[in-house]
Protein backbone atom coordinates (compact mmCIF):
# COMPACT_ATOMS: atom_id res chain seq x y z
CA UNK A 1 0.00 0.00 0.00
CA UNK A 2 1.29 3.40 -0.87
CA UNK A 3 0.91 6.28 1.45
CA UNK A 4 -0.47 9.51 0.09
CA UNK A 5 2.17 12.02 -0.83
CA UNK A 6 2.15 15.05 1.31
CA UNK A 7 3.47 18.31 -0.05
CA UNK A 8 5.26 20.34 2.54
CA UNK A 9 3.52 23.59 3.28
CA UNK A 10 5.59 26.72 3.46
CA UNK A 11 4.17 29.57 5.41
CA UNK A 12 4.40 32.96 3.72
CA UNK A 13 6.82 35.40 5.29
CA UNK A 14 5.26 37.65 7.90
CA UNK A 15 4.05 41.01 6.65
CA UNK A 16 5.84 43.86 8.37
CA UNK A 17 3.51 46.17 10.23
CA UNK A 18 5.93 48.95 10.99
CA UNK A 19 5.71 51.70 8.33
CA UNK A 20 9.47 52.03 8.18
CA UNK A 21 9.81 48.38 7.13
CA UNK A 22 7.17 48.36 4.38
CA UNK A 23 8.75 48.60 0.92
CA UNK A 24 6.84 49.25 -2.27
CA UNK A 25 7.25 46.56 -4.94
CA UNK A 26 9.05 49.00 -7.24
CA UNK A 27 11.68 51.71 -6.76
CA UNK A 28 10.30 55.13 -6.06
CA UNK A 29 12.18 58.39 -6.24
CA UNK A 30 11.72 60.73 -3.35
CA UNK A 31 9.46 63.67 -4.08
CA UNK A 32 12.35 66.07 -3.58
CA UNK A 33 14.64 64.12 -5.91
CA UNK A 34 15.51 65.84 -9.18
CA UNK A 35 16.48 62.58 -10.89
CA UNK A 36 14.55 61.65 -14.01
CA UNK A 37 14.69 58.69 -16.26
CA UNK A 38 15.94 59.91 -19.65
CA UNK A 39 13.91 58.95 -22.64
CA UNK A 40 15.72 57.40 -25.58
CA UNK A 41 14.66 59.83 -28.29
CA UNK A 42 14.87 58.98 -31.97
CA UNK A 43 16.69 61.46 -34.15
CA UNK A 44 14.76 63.30 -36.83
CA UNK A 45 14.90 61.75 -40.30
CA UNK A 46 17.45 62.94 -42.83
CA UNK A 47 16.14 65.90 -44.79
CA UNK A 48 16.60 66.32 -48.52
CA UNK A 49 14.83 69.63 -49.04
CA UNK A 50 11.50 68.45 -50.41
CA UNK A 51 8.81 70.98 -49.56
CA UNK A 52 6.28 68.20 -49.10
CA UNK A 53 8.27 66.89 -46.11
CA UNK A 54 9.48 70.21 -44.66
CA UNK A 55 6.71 70.54 -42.07
CA UNK A 56 7.15 66.95 -40.86
CA UNK A 57 10.92 67.37 -40.56
CA UNK A 58 10.65 70.62 -38.59
CA UNK A 59 7.99 69.06 -36.32
CA UNK A 60 10.35 66.16 -35.62
CA UNK A 61 13.18 68.54 -34.73
CA UNK A 62 10.93 70.68 -32.54
CA UNK A 63 9.72 67.62 -30.65
CA UNK A 64 13.30 66.55 -29.95
CA UNK A 65 14.29 70.06 -28.86
CA UNK A 66 11.33 70.28 -26.49
CA UNK A 67 11.97 66.86 -24.94
CA UNK A 68 15.74 67.31 -24.54
CA UNK A 69 16.38 71.04 -24.04
CA UNK A 70 19.33 70.39 -21.73
CA UNK A 71 21.31 69.00 -24.67
CA UNK A 72 21.48 72.41 -26.32
CA UNK A 73 23.26 75.29 -24.61
CA UNK A 74 22.45 77.95 -27.21
CA UNK A 75 20.51 78.68 -30.39
CA UNK A 76 23.56 78.04 -32.55
CA UNK A 77 23.75 74.45 -31.27
CA UNK A 78 20.08 73.90 -32.12
CA UNK A 79 20.60 75.29 -35.60
CA UNK A 80 23.77 73.29 -36.31
CA UNK A 81 22.20 70.11 -34.92
CA UNK A 82 19.24 70.58 -37.27
CA UNK A 83 21.52 71.30 -40.24
CA UNK A 84 23.36 68.03 -39.55
CA UNK A 85 20.28 66.21 -40.93
CA UNK A 86 20.42 68.08 -44.25
CA UNK A 87 21.76 65.33 -46.48
CA UNK A 88 21.11 66.09 -50.13
CA UNK A 89 19.30 68.18 -52.70
CA UNK A 90 18.07 71.68 -51.95
CA UNK A 91 18.63 71.18 -48.20
CA UNK A 92 22.38 70.68 -48.61
CA UNK A 93 22.67 73.62 -51.01
CA UNK A 94 20.88 75.89 -48.54
CA UNK A 95 23.08 74.68 -45.68
CA UNK A 96 26.25 75.15 -47.75
CA UNK A 97 25.16 78.68 -48.59
CA UNK A 98 24.79 79.50 -44.88
CA UNK A 99 28.30 78.23 -44.13
CA UNK A 100 29.73 80.12 -47.12
CA UNK A 101 28.17 83.32 -45.76
CA UNK A 102 29.77 82.57 -42.40
CA UNK A 103 33.16 82.03 -44.08
CA UNK A 104 32.84 85.35 -45.91
CA UNK A 105 31.66 87.47 -42.98
CA UNK A 106 32.94 85.61 -39.94
CA UNK A 107 29.40 85.50 -38.54
CA UNK A 108 26.84 82.77 -39.04
CA UNK A 109 23.93 84.45 -40.88
CA UNK A 110 21.18 83.08 -38.63
CA UNK A 111 21.56 83.93 -34.96
CA UNK A 112 18.28 82.80 -33.36
CA UNK A 113 16.16 79.66 -33.49
CA UNK A 114 13.12 81.81 -34.34
CA UNK A 115 14.92 83.27 -37.37
CA UNK A 116 16.04 79.79 -38.40
CA UNK A 117 12.46 78.47 -38.27
CA UNK A 118 11.20 81.42 -40.31
CA UNK A 119 13.86 80.99 -42.98
CA UNK A 120 13.37 77.21 -43.00
CA UNK A 121 9.64 77.67 -43.50
CA UNK A 122 10.17 80.10 -46.38
CA UNK A 123 12.56 77.64 -48.07
CA UNK A 124 11.06 74.24 -47.31
CA UNK A 125 7.32 74.55 -46.64
CA UNK A 126 4.73 74.29 -49.36
CA UNK A 127 3.84 77.77 -50.55
CA UNK A 128 0.11 77.16 -50.37
CA UNK A 129 -0.68 73.70 -49.01
CA UNK A 130 -4.41 74.41 -48.96
CA UNK A 131 -4.54 75.39 -52.64
CA UNK A 132 -2.38 72.39 -53.57
CA UNK A 133 -4.70 70.05 -51.66
CA UNK A 134 -7.80 71.54 -53.28
CA UNK A 135 -6.24 71.27 -56.75
CA UNK A 136 -5.33 67.63 -56.09
CA UNK A 137 -8.75 66.72 -54.75
CA UNK A 138 -10.63 68.58 -57.49
CA UNK A 139 -8.31 67.46 -60.29
CA UNK A 140 -8.77 64.36 -62.40
CA UNK A 141 -5.59 62.52 -61.41
CA UNK A 142 -6.47 61.72 -57.78
CA UNK A 143 -8.32 58.41 -57.37
CA UNK A 144 -8.05 55.09 -55.54
CA UNK A 145 -6.14 53.32 -58.29
CA UNK A 146 -4.31 50.25 -56.95
CA UNK A 147 -4.52 51.31 -53.30
CA UNK A 148 -6.49 49.21 -50.89
CA UNK A 149 -9.47 51.11 -49.49
CA UNK A 150 -7.77 51.71 -46.10
CA UNK A 151 -4.73 53.33 -47.73
CA UNK A 152 -6.93 55.42 -50.01
CA UNK A 153 -9.00 56.51 -46.99
CA UNK A 154 -5.86 57.54 -45.06
CA UNK A 155 -4.59 59.55 -48.01
CA UNK A 156 -8.00 61.12 -48.59
CA UNK A 157 -8.40 62.16 -44.94
CA UNK A 158 -5.03 63.92 -44.97
CA UNK A 159 -5.87 65.65 -48.22
CA UNK A 160 -9.35 66.62 -47.00
CA UNK A 161 -7.85 68.05 -43.81
CA UNK A 162 -5.44 70.16 -45.86
CA UNK A 163 -8.28 71.52 -48.03
CA UNK A 164 -10.22 72.85 -45.08
CA UNK A 165 -13.42 71.29 -46.43
CA UNK A 166 -15.77 70.84 -43.49
CA UNK A 167 -19.08 69.67 -44.96
CA UNK A 168 -19.38 65.90 -44.40
CA UNK A 169 -21.68 65.41 -47.40
CA UNK A 170 -19.23 67.12 -49.72
CA UNK A 171 -16.40 64.96 -48.39
CA UNK A 172 -18.42 61.74 -48.79
CA UNK A 173 -19.27 62.63 -52.40
CA UNK A 174 -15.64 63.44 -53.20
CA UNK A 175 -14.42 60.27 -51.50
CA UNK A 176 -16.88 57.97 -53.27
CA UNK A 177 -16.37 59.62 -56.65
CA UNK A 178 -12.67 58.58 -56.65
CA UNK A 179 -13.19 54.95 -55.57
CA UNK A 180 -12.86 52.05 -57.99
CA UNK A 181 -16.17 51.30 -59.69
CA UNK A 182 -16.51 47.85 -58.11
CA UNK A 183 -15.97 49.34 -54.64
CA UNK A 184 -18.52 52.07 -55.37
CA UNK A 185 -21.03 49.36 -56.35
CA UNK A 186 -20.38 47.42 -53.15
CA UNK A 187 -20.92 50.54 -51.06
CA UNK A 188 -24.25 51.36 -52.70
CA UNK A 189 -25.60 47.90 -51.87
CA UNK A 190 -24.77 48.15 -48.16
CA UNK A 191 -28.00 48.61 -46.20
CA UNK A 192 -28.29 51.94 -44.41
CA UNK A 193 -28.80 51.69 -40.64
Amino acid sequence: MTSPAFAPTIAPPPIPTSPSLVRPPFPVLAASSKQRVRLKLPSPPNFFGKQSSGQAFLNSCMLYLHLAPEQFICNKEKIFWTLAFFKDGHAVKWSENLFCQEADTGIFPIQSWTDFKQQFQSQFFLVNAKADAINTLEGSSYYQGNWIVDDYLDSFLILASDTGYMDPQTLVVKFRRRLKLNVQSQITTIPFR
